[in-house]
């Protein structure tokens, strides 16, 4: 199924930050925060301007980000979690 999010909405993918540890023990998965990272899978087209032209989007698919840590809406499609975001929300692009 592809999905396209609307207007300056990102689509992304948390990355696993693998497994946890703290001065040897290690941490259940129920513990554990959720990754701030994700992979890009999809944007908008863009900002409405009051002008009528869109903006450009700073994020490509591919790009991996920061984003907040009480950010975005998660969904679920076909058993797998995504995240959408507006672009506002995103904090860094990693390179």
């Amino acid at each position: 199924m592809d999905l396209r999010p609307l207007n300056d909405r990102v689509m992304v993918k948390r990355l696993d930050e693998g497994e946890q540890k703290s001065g040897g023990i290690i941490i259940p998965d129920s513990a554990k925060e959720k990754p701030q990272q994700a992979e890009v899978r999809a944007v908008g087209n863009g900002k409405l301007l009051e002008s009528g032209e869109r903006a450009t989007m700073d994020v490509k698919p591919g790009d991996r980000i920061l984003f907040g840590k009480y950010s975005g809406a998660e969904i679920k499609i076909e058993g797998t979690e995504y995240l959408i975001l507006k672009e506002d929300e995103i904090l860094a692009v990693l390179e």
